[in-house]
């Protein structure tokens, strides 16, 4: 299995634990509430979405990655098109990161 699979269904089973927000506002909420453990930005957001959710993690001390799957890849796994995800739980947040060390997703 590829790994970028593979980061997309931890993902989906973070989605259906409950964890997961999807959208830039839901997100940009979660992290200023201090409830995100991790962000994640698609490759083909914006570059403006980009710097504003490296702004807004960097102000909470919430780790935020770029990932190399896009907005098409998010609705085909979780069936809403989203660029900004934000991940509410350590386990899940702490493991989608490593994940993307491991090998570029």
């Amino acid at each position: 299995m590829h790994c970028s699979e593979k980061w997309i269904n931890l993902l989906t089973i973070c989605r259906k634990a409950g964890r997961l927000v999807m959208g830039f506002d839901p997100s940009k909420e979660e992290v200023q509430a201090g409830r995100a453990k991790g962000v994640f930005v698609t490759a083909d957001a914006s570059s403006k979405t980009k710097k504003e959710v490296r702004f807004f993690c960097a102000q909470a001390n919430v780790p935020v990655q770029e990932v190399e799957v896009t907005m098409e890849d998010i609705s085909r796994a979780l069936g809403r098109r989203a660029g900004v995800i934000a991940v509410c739980d350590k386990g899940f947040a702490d493991r989608l990161m490593e994940m993307l060390l491991e090998k570029p997703v």
